[in-house]
């Protein structure tokens, strides 16, 4: 199934979604470099420039999933990126992850809008039934703006994250087409 052939510019009032391409591979990496984005999505690897270039690169290519820049409205920066991945076909869902580039971004509304953005792109163009994520039990700004965005809590995924000697609980939570096109009557 290609759900996802198609990779649109999706327009808010704060961020403009655009496919991830080549352009982008200096902001991925400094999303990646910074050490509070890495802690917010358990991000522990290291990954150098030319992997991230040739990821940004192939984005385009991948029809079982749908890798947007999110870039600020005003002057088109790159300040994260929203994606739908994890495609399973046969049931109509998959997972929605996030990330922002730094503190430096945080709190401007850019988050809260792409994945509205996101949504009403998946739910309102595809034939996806279910889009699910986790967070971190330390996260909840973002679990905040999950459940504003619609997503509901549905169990816990125990000791998931190891981080600087800590065990950290994941919120496994999801958001189901029908109620959220429901919520939007």
């Amino acid at each position: 199934m290609t759900l996802f052939a198609k990779k649109p510019v999706l327009y808010g009032s704060r961020v403009t979604l655009r496919p991830v391409g080549p352009e982008h591979a200096e902001g991925l990496w400094t999303l990646i470099n910074d050490p509070e984005t890495a802690r917010l999505t358990g991000s522990h690897g290291v990954v150098d420039r030319a992997a991230i270039a040739l990821w940004c690169h192939t984005r385009a290519d991948q029809d079982d999933r749908l890798d947007l820049a999110i870039c600020a409205a005003d002057d088109d920066a790159y300040v994260g990126e929203v994606v739908l991945n994890d495609l399973d076909a046969h049931n109509l869902s998959c997972n929605l992850r996030i990330a922002l580039s730094g503190p430096e971004v945080y709190g401007r509304g850019y988050g809260s809008e792409a994945i509205r953005l996101m949504l009403h792109h998946a739910f309102t163009t595809t034939d996806l039934h279910r889009i699910e994520l986790e967070v971190f039990t330390f996260n909840e700004r973002a679990a905040h703006v999950y459940r504003k965005a619609g997503f509901v809590e549905e169990g816990v995924r125990r000791d998931a994250l190891l981080w600087e000697g800590r065990w950290h609980d994941a919120v496994v939570m999801s958001v189901l087409a029908p109620e959220w096109l429901a919520a939007r009557v």
